[in-house]
């Protein structure tokens, strides 16, 4: 089941087909000198929350094996598990108050989904159900939350609307995949409990000097990735939820990716063919961007279900395991550094080569890689540039990882 994007999803034959219409330059020529509005305020990332937020390189893992058990989820495990990852992080002693230290009422509240690896590793609609209720308990109005993904068509497939309760709205960035994703306009339909697709904001963006062949290099959007109206207007704060999976280009995909390319658009010229790959660079300069630092608040990584070959995509069921997990961290760059152990863990169970080692032109015993070879070191160049903590334990360092496990039965 090839994926529609052809950023890191499909095989080979089929990537080479599609990346053959769609191939990236670096070109020469005007630059826009316009910055972003967020960027030329000093007071952007004041506040105690936001990334690394106020307890970097702190990750709770919380492991309860009935959480899911031949495919099937139990909602009352998983509730077990958000309770005490919740405590554990914040060290409240209440489940209410650990929600209160990051959300309160009048805030308006995005949970962030990731409908990529449908269907076998999706974020769970469980989880987004508990996430939603501490929102409420924490006293943010049922009206002043909202679901999202990037893309309303992926969320409709992966039949993530279907457990929104009724008063919640949800919504994509945009409407639907498509080769240029340069495009800022949304739309206005709405229906029942569809809020409309907000688009881009023309003034909050990214910009990367990597442009598209078949783009005018002299059309500003091309360079730039604009973050979505609904993160830049209708948001003060996000929950995500990621998904512990592989990615055939960035390596791993988890935290950081989720923010990264789940929250602006232009986002495939960053791996858009084999020899062009520069998720390294665009990963974290996405997630540096100020008004993405200071909004989101909390990560919960969803490893309920792992894949650790094929991702983003999740199609086949050999190259997923039942992880049962959840870690909970403010930080994501730790917590994406121990999502990378835990999938090459599964990876070296199976015989394949730890992804920073895969690529065609590295290690490819299944002969099913896409790029020239894969970049988890993303995740250490966003540490770089203080977006977290990336080391562990070691002579000489103050700030390092502190990974706890928990577990609950």
């Amino acid at each position: 089941m090839p994926q529609r994007s052809p950023c890191g999803g499909l095989g080979r034959r089929q990537f080479l087909a599609a990346s053959a219409a769609v191939v990236p330059a670096l070109a020469g020529g005007h630059v826009s000198a316009q910055e972003p509005r967020a960027a030329r305020d000093p007071k952007a990332l004041d506040g105690p929350l936001g990334v690394p937020g106020p307890h970097p390189g702190r990750v709770i893992e919380v492991r309860n094996p009935a959480m899911i058990k031949d495919g099937v989820k139990n909602r009352g495990a998983i509730k077990a598990a958000v309770d005490r990852g919740m405590k554990e992080l914040t060290g409240a002693d209440d489940v209410v108050e650990a929600w209160k230290s990051f959300v309160e009422p009048g805030d308006v509240v995005g949970v962030k989904m990731n409908p990529v690896g449908n269907p076998l590793a999706n974020s769970s609609s469980e989880l987004m159900l508990e996430v939603i209720d501490g929102l409420k308990a924490a006293g943010v109005k049922t009206k002043d939350i909202v679901v999202f993904e990037r893309y309303r068509d992926e969320f409709l497939e992966a039949k993530m609307h279907e457990a929104v309760p009724d008063g919640i709205a949800w919504t994509g960035l945009g409407i639907a995949y498509n080769g240029k994703q340069i495009d800022i306009k949304g739309d206005d339909e709405k229906s029942g409990k569809l809020d409309r697709a907000t688009g881009y904001d023309p003034d909050e963006f990214m910009v990367m000097e990597l442009v598209m062949v078949g783009l005018d290099p002299k059309d500003d959007r091309t360079r730039r990735s604009h973050l979505g109206l609904l993160v830049t207007r209708r948001v003060n704060k996000i929950v995500c939820l990621p998904v512990l999976k592989d990615h055939g280009s960035a390596g791993v995909t988890g935290a950081l990716k989720n923010m990264s390319h789940g929250m602006v658009n232009n986002v495939c010229r960053s791996h858009a063919t084999p020899d062009t790959n520069v998720c390294n660079q665009f990963i974290p300069q996405v997630v540096a961007h100020p008004v993405i630092r200071r909004k989101c608040v909390l990560q919960i990584l969803d490893g309920i279900k792992g894949v650790y070959q094929g991702g983003p995509s999740a199609w086949k069921p050999e190259w997923t395991w039942e992880n049962n997990a959840l870690f909970f961290a403010t930080d994501p760059v730790a917590m994406d550094h121990i999502a990378w152990r835990s999938v090459d863990e599964q990876r070296r169970q199976k015989g394949l080569p730890p992804v920073g080692a895969s690529g065609k032109l590295g290690l490819d015993p299944l002969k099913s890689e896409g790029f020239d070879i894969r970049q988890p070191q993303h995740i250490p160049l966003a540490a770089h540039l203080g977006l977290g903590i990336f080391d562990f334990r070691a002579p000489g360092k103050r700030n390092v990882i502190q990974h706890r496990i928990v577990n609950v039965t």
